[in-house]
């Protein structure tokens, strides 16, 4: 007798999140009470929760609630998607809760709100910025990761005392936003690899190589997926500047707490973030693939990063009065940025650059004069003085300008001028700062014009 095929089934696939090719949105929910995971399926405007479900020959299964990382609470989830009421009632509920139990400024409050909020979405994006507390020891800095971490999309919580790899393959396979606390990284191997996670997790498409060896004992490197909100706390600043650049950052530490502010978190929190989480979840839902980067977001006042970094936040505010909002945000953090940067040696050899040209007629800057000049002004201020080497790395490293050889010594030629006004603009540097150093009375025959 002929036997009858056998029907195959797939293995079962735990995911916690899909995208399904029909734009159905797939996210898992956990409930801490019942100690159950399930799929809530959005798909025309409508949600249901199922325990499996199929796709493309595969069987995929939610990850079990015995997991350690939904049991110890390093991965959170929502429970069910809830009723937000609008966009603006979100944000506010967002900064209040944020408000209640960790001490930001003003706009750093809101700005965590609205980078909540784009958590949820930044799948809908190729590029994203980074938000970071920066301080000492008992600054507030663990309380704002849990208060601000608790609401983000599947927040996944390390610290710097966490070894790498799991890292690598919890952001794989979940995806979401990394939250890191003293990400200062003392020991070198540990820096390397998270300092990669952060240099390539702001940008889609850029997976980290990391070595593995199959089964039949091949050199088969895998390829990890890093991309996705990043939210760090750390005391001091990055080497790199690029990596610094990504960031939305607090300094911490500079008044007095607020009394309002418990000392320990109640116990009522979490629950509080689990009902913000599930009313998120039913954000994500109504707005998916709604937004876009756009260039009507592009404040050509302000610096090209921090365009970069703000107009994917801006791009998910369809509120006018909260987009003006975070776009007069975005234009304080451009001056609070020519500020920090006029206080470095970069911003004094540049007040020097501009005195020169404007007391000069000649078309060249020699780097000996800016050393003689910057030197004046240093020793007039009780100042240590510097070498000439040392301007000439200020020049050519920190400003990025170029320069050549004329007559046996290092020159800015009149080519870069352009470029220098661009940089006075990004310092702040301004008439006045360059009239100051007239008051130095500085003989001519010091300088070789």
């Amino acid at each position: 007798m002929e036997k009858k095929p056998t029907k195959t089934t797939s293995p079962n696939t735990p995911i916690v999140s899909k995208v399904l090719s029909d734009e159905t949105l797939v996210e898992l929910l956990y409930d801490p009470e019942e100690k159950q995971t399930a799929f809530a399926v959005w798909k025309d405007g409508t949600w249901k929760k199922k325990k499996a479900f199929d796709e493309a020959g595969h069987h995929y299964v939610p990850y079990s609630p015995n997991n350690n990382l939904l049991r110890n609470d390093v991965v959170l989830f929502p429970s069910e998607p809830a009723d937000y009421g609008t966009e603006k009632e979100l944000v506010d509920e967002v900064r209040a809760f944020i408000h209640r139990y960790v001490d930001l400024s003003k706009n750093f409050e809101r700005i965590a709100a609205y980078y909540v909020l784009f958590t949820w979405l930044y799948d809908n994006f190729n590029e994203l910025p980074y938000l970071r507390l920066r301080g000492e020891y008992g600054s507030g800095k663990t309380r704002f990761l849990l208060t601000v971490g608790s609401l983000c999309n599947k927040p996944v919580f390390a610290s710097g005392a966490s070894t790498v790899s799991p890292i690598f393959h919890i952001l794989d396979s979940f995806g979401g936003t990394l939250i890191i606390d003293e990400a200062d990284f003392r020991f070198s191997d540990e820096k390397s690899d998270i300092v990669k996670i952060l240099n390539n997790g702001n940008v889609r498409g850029l997976p980290i190589l990391r070595t593995e060896v199959n089964k039949a004992r091949e050199f088969n490197p895998r390829a990890f997926h890093v991309f996705g909100p990043k939210i760090i706390a750390s005391r001091g600043k990055y080497d790199d500047r690029a990596l610094e650049s990504r960031f939305i950052t607090e300094e911490t530490g500079g008044r007095e707490l607020r009394k309002d502010i418990p000392i320990n978190l109640p116990s009522e929190y979490k629950e509080e973030a689990l009902q913000l989480r599930n009313k998120l979840l039913m954000y994500r839902f109504h707005n998916y693939g709604k937004f876009k980067p756009s260039e009507a977001f592009v404040d050509r006042s302000i610096e090209p990063r921090l365009n970069q970094i703000f107009v994917p936040l801006l791009s998910i505010i369809s509120n006018d009065e909260l987009r003006k909002e975070l776009g007069n945000i975005a234009k304080q953090y451009h001056g609070e940025h020519i500020v920090e940067r006029g206080f470095d040696e970069a911003a004094e050899a540049l007040a020097v650059i501009r005195h020169l040209i404007s007391s000069s007629n000649n078309k060249t800057v020699p780097i000996k004069d800016i050393t003689k000049l910057l030197n004046k002004k240093y020793e007039s201020e009780g100042e240590q003085t510097i070498s000439g080497k040392r301007v000439g790395f200020l020049v050519r490293q920190k400003l990025q300008l170029k320069t050549q050889k004329s007559h046996g010594t290092y020159i800015i030629p009149k080519s870069e001028y352009p470029r220098l006004e661009r940089l006075y603009e990004q310092y702040g540097i301004t008439d006045d700062d360059s009239n100051e150093l007239s008051s130095l009375k500085l003989n001519t025959t010091d300088i070789a014009w």
